[in-house]
Order: structure tokens, then C-alpha cells, then sequence
């Protein structure tokens, strides 16, 4: 089955495979198309991931994850942005396409979403230059409103537009399908989107969802409209890599690693 324009992220098969077996697993079935975590790249050192990432000939569709700069304090916001600073570096090391970032959810204690907003804005803007010195585009991830206390303030791509416009160059959108099926506005605001898609996820929503963080379904097995979305994002421009991200702890995670890429593969082709 074709395997061009498949990527699949790391996460997929977090709990079967490191960096190097997963890239060996993806080879083995022709995908080229990856984005590993930081824990993925850090347990061996970026210089080395880089190192197997070229030799295999993968394509780095973007590095998870970013952002997260809402704290309670300035110590805590500073730390964070040191952190994706030295995040820059390793994405630039392993080659990757962007660096995804996520909004963070509410410093402890907090009820302001909308200073959280600010945090991440302002951690956004401070990384920035050295993003653009590294060529490492930073692409924003617009979560489910269900992640917005704990993990991501940036709830809607409107939301992630207006920082990505704001903040100008070397700035992006993630399409997630999982966090933004939902949203009224989809299509406008994906228009809207154009020249700014830097990636686009995709896996299903099941019904019923037993776990809002990790009980994301294989394409096609949900209620996801997954080929209207791609038709949205290619309008706006979009050629990239279709990037299967799937969080599954009593599912996918549970089974062969070769077959759920197997099932990857086959999904999208047949329903994406």
C-alpha cells in the first residue's frame, strides 16, 4: 500500500519502541515519515538521533512538544523558556520540519486563563529569534477546550492564528483533527490558515472516548470526518505529511508495534 505522505508520530507506538527500533519498524514497511518525542531524542542525544533520522532517510515531520511557558512565578516562566530554547537546538540537530508547541494549562492555583494566554504569548515571543537563527519553524497546537486547565490554553486554530499573525515570521498552525473536529468555524478559520499549516495530525474520536487523553482511535474508527479535513487543509495549501498521532494506552499501545503501523498504513489509505 502507498506510504507516501505518511508520517507517523512516535507517540503511535511509544510503549513497543525507542527512536532507533521504531525507525528500523517504520523502514521496514515504508514509512518515511516521522516525529519523535523529546524523551525519544534525549535518551540517546540529539547529535545521535539526528545521526539515524539522516541515514534512514526520514522525513522529521515535526518534534513534540514544546510551549508550556504558563507559571506561577517569573523563575518558573524563565525555565520554561530556557527549556525550549535548548528544544531549538535538538530540532535543529535531528532536522525537523517544526517544533510543536502547546498552550500549558493554569500555574497552580490560578483561575486567570487569560494571563496563562499572555505566559504563552510572551514564552512565544522570547524564543522566537532564536527559533529564526535555527530555521526551526514554531508551530502552535491549538488543544481541545477539555486540556484547558491543565495543558492547553490555546483552545481553538482562531486563537492560534491571531498569535501566529501577530508574532509574524517562522511562526505556525498545527491542524490537529482530534482537538478541532469539532469546531464550528473549522473551515473558515482553515482558510484563513493559508501559508501558515505547518502540520496536520490526525487520528479518530471514538464514542464513547473512556479517557479524554488516552483513548484517541485509529482513523476510521471513530466519528471524525478525516477526508473533509485533509480537503480543507490541501485548500489552504497544505503538502505535507498526513501525521498519524494516536495516544492509546489500552489499545494500539497494547499491541505489536508492526502491527499498528501496519494498520496505519492501511487507514490511510483507505479512509483519510
Amino acid at each position: 500500500m502507498r506510504t507516501e505522505g505518511l508520517s507517523i508520530n512516535l507517540a503511535t507506538v511509544r510503549q513497543q519502541f525507542d527512536l532507533k527500533s521504531g525507525i528500523a519498524a517504520y523502514v521496514k514497511q515504508g514509512v518515511r515519515g516521522i516525529s519523535p518525542w523529546r524523551d525519544h531524542v534525549q535518551a540517546i542525544g540529539a547529535a545521535e538521533a539526528g545521526r539515524i533520522l539522516r541515514d534512514n532517510g526520514m522525513r522529521v515531520t515535526g518534534y513534540c512538544r514544546g510551549g508550556l511557558f504558563p507559571a506561577a512565578d517569573a523563575a518558573g516562566r524563565q525555565a520554561a523558556i530556557d527549556d525550549n530554547l535548548k528544544m531549538i537546538d535538538e530540532a535543529a540537530a535531528i532536522g525537523a520540519d517544526c517544533i510543536v508547541l502547546i498552550g500549558g494549562g493554569l500555574p497552580k492555583g490560578s483561575r486567570d486563563i487569560a494571563g496563562a494566554r499572555r505566559m504563552f504569548a510572551d514564552g512565544m515571543a522570547a524564543i522566537l529569534p532564536a527559533a529564526r537563527a535555527a530555521k526551526v519553524p514554531l508551530a502552535i497546537e491549538a488543544l481541545h477546550p477539555m486540556y484547558a486547565a491543565d495543558r492547553g490554553c490555546i483552545s481553538t486554530l482562531a486563537e492560534a492564528l491571531d498569535l501566529a499573525e501577530a508574532l509574524g515570521e517562522g511562526t505556525g498552525v498545527v491542524v490537529d483533527a482530534y482537538h478541532l473536529w469539532w469546531a464550528p468555524d473549522l473551515a473558515n478559520q482553515i482558510a484563513r490558515a493559508k501559508g501558515r499549516i505547518l502540520a496536520h495530525h490526525i487520528c479518530d474520536w471514538l464514542v464513547p472516548t473512556k479517557d479524554l487523553l488516552l483513548d484517541r482511535g485509529m482513523m476510521g474508527d471513530g466519528v471524525i470526518d478525516l477526508p473533509a479535513i485533509r480537503r480543507m487543509v490541501e485548500s489552504a495549501g497544505f503538502t505535507g505529511y498526513q501525521e498519524v498521532e494516536i495516544f492509546s494506552a489500552e489499545n494500539w499501545w497494547k499491541r505489536p508495534g508492526d502491527e499498528v503501523i501496519r494498520t496505519c498504513i492501511e487507514r490511510f489509505n483507505t479512509v483519510c
